[in-house]
């Protein structure tokens, strides 16, 4: 199955991503649960592992632009801020991210003067806009 949705990918270098990240994702998930998770985490790490993220390459600069005119505070989170990691129940904001980026179902937030996307029901960070 994991193939089948690897195969229909329209681009390569966004397919090299996805296989790159379910292969992590997988070995991490083996190291932590065995096989049962490995199976998850490849689905995760082919998820996170796409090239170009949620938020398009083109995209980017604009929004960060617009994050940066919204002079929003931001949360201090202690431990190592990157993709996949579950931020805290609270303390954090979330907000919504414009309709003329075209990103549905995720927030973004600002964590460590970074910006970040996150999937809102499991408070993980998906994206990192750098």
């Amino acid at each position: 199955m994991m193939l089948l949705a690897t195969l229909a990918l329209p681009v390569t270098a966004q397919a090299q991503g996805t296989v790159r990240g379910a292969q992590d994702g997988a070995a991490v998930g083996d190291r932590a649960a065995g096989p049962v998770g490995a199976v998850v985490g490849g689905a995760v790490g082919a998820a996170v592992g796409t090239v170009g993220g949620i938020l398009g390459v083109e995209d980017r600069p604009r929004f960060r632009e617009y994050v940066v005119h919204e002079r929003l505070p931001s949360y201090r989170y202690s431990d190592d801020l990157h993709v996949g990691v579950v931020l805290p129940e609270s303390g954090v904001t979330y907000y919504d991210v414009p309709a003329d980026y075209h990103v549905t179902g995720y927030r973004y937030t600002y964590v460590n003067d970074r910006i970040v996307l996150v999937d809102p029901r499991t408070r993980r960070v998906i994206q990192i806009i750098e």
